[in-house]
């Protein structure tokens, strides 16, 4: 057919006088020539280069041969051929050429692209839990992820961290899944402690990186969610493009540095006549070890101390960051006197050989301000009712306390 619509193409050339006819060998090297030389334009126009096959105009079956074998033709009827072969021909081939261009200048880009959705795209959801101080991520599936191993696909998994704060101290993260650039993970994973100023001020950043096992992790793409967007107790559904790796702002002002959270339940006792402090758990406590965590554990005074007897510890948690600690202790004392005394909490990290490092502290009682005096308070109104509030543990060591 090719050969036919080509001698075709030469006798109407010659017959209106316009050019000499070119011969098939002619138009194959000027329409390869890799040199400046340009294809004459009624050649290439009539004969593009079909980079996915034929047009759908010109099937297998030969579908236009009726439309250009007749056995002759006269002057008079030559425009009106050309034309037929431009429809069937040069159009498709100016339809054609801005899509291979671009197809081309993708293969030479690869995934450089300023377009993000080369990175994938990220389905998850966010429930903040105001009655448990709680911040639920549920992370769904990613589609279309960046290649990023040699066999054309990725290991995936997917890390998020609370900006500003420490990484390593509030980092989350799935699971890997392998060979995959459409991973479904359906994990939820949680942030405890997190406090009415947190949904105000903080981000939640959500990666997705690839596994390696033999070099480092490799980034694939990120998303950003600032807290304040969530309402209390509504769960909110995202479908998010991937973006390439932001900026970390590192000059967070240093009256911001927290060192972690601690959640503690006070309850004055008439049966036991005391007062009964809870250490439930702490969570995104500083990092005090070489490894990235520390081997925190809990002390407890209350104050004043006059026989030197209200000190209590909790057990050592190895190698965490976030331990649950779930301990209970009792002071004897009137419900009476305790508007007169304060609780000091400090949490320590446990070294051998060397003195203990100090994490974070927080102080109750009728000289605290905001939420540690509140909390204060309410256990004082409420006898035999057990309060647990989240607090955020500061880098002042409290009272007169200089070392373990």
């Amino acid at each position: 057919l090719l050969s036919a619509v080509l001698k075709r193409v030469a006798c109407m050339t010659v017959r209106k006088g316009e050019k000499m006819a070119i011969s098939i060998q002619e138009h194959m090297a000027i329409d390869v020539c890799p040199g400046p030389i340009k294809p004459i334009k009624q050649i290439s126009d009539y004969f593009p280069r079909f980079p996915r096959g034929l047009p759908a105009a010109v099937s297998r079956n030969n579908s236009v041969h009726s439309t250009v074998s007749q056995p002759s033709v006269t002057h008079s009827e030559a425009p009106k051929d050309e034309d037929d072969v431009d429809k069937l021909f040069g159009a498709y081939g100016a339809a054609s050429a801005a899509p291979t261009k671009h197809e081309e200048e993708t293969e030479a880009e690869g995934y450089e692209s300023d377009d993000s959705t080369t990175l994938g795209t990220l389905d998850f959801s966010l429930l903040h839990d105001q009655e448990n101080n709680a911040l639920h991520c549920s992370i769904n599936k990613a589609k279309g992820l960046k290649p990023m191993d040699h066999n054309g696909l990725a290991d995936p998994y997917v890390k998020l961290h609370l900006l500003p704060g420490a990484s390593k101290a509030n980092k989350l993260r799935t699971k890997t899944l392998r060979n995959t650039l459409n991973p479904v993970w359906n994990e939820t994973l949680t942030y405890y402690g997190i406090t009415d100023e947190d949904m105000v001020r903080k981000t939640l950043r959500i990666s997705v990186c690839d596994e390696d096992k033999f070099r480092h992790n490799e980034f694939i793409g990120e998303t950003r969610i600032p807290l304040k967007k969530l309402k209390p107790n509504q769960t909110k559904t995202f479908n998010i493009c991937l973006e390439k790796q932001l900026p970390i702002d590192k000059t967070e002002d240093k009256s911001l540095e927290e060192r972690g959270r601690i959640l503690i339940s006070l309850k004055y006792s008439s049966q036991k006549t005391g007062l009964v402090v809870g250490i439930a758990r702490c969570a995104h406590l500083a990092a005090m070890d070489a490894n990235g965590y520390s081997d925190p554990y809990v002390k407890i005074y209350l104050k004043p101390d006059v026989d030197k007897k209200s000190k209590h510890k909790t057990a050592v948690k190895k190698k965490t960051l976030n331990p649950e600690f779930n301990e209970e202790f009792c002071y004897e004392i009137k419900q009476a006197d305790l508007a007169k005394k304060t609780l000091e909490v400090t949490v320590w990290d446990y070294d051998i050989g060397k003195s203990n490092d100090f994490i974070g502290g927080v102080t109750l009682g009728i000289n605290a301000k905001g939420e540690r005096l509140k909390h204060w308070f309410d256990c004082l109104k409420s006898k035999d009712k057990k309060i647990e509030r989240w607090h955020t543990l500061t880098n002042e060591l409290p009272g007169s306390i200089l070392s373990d």
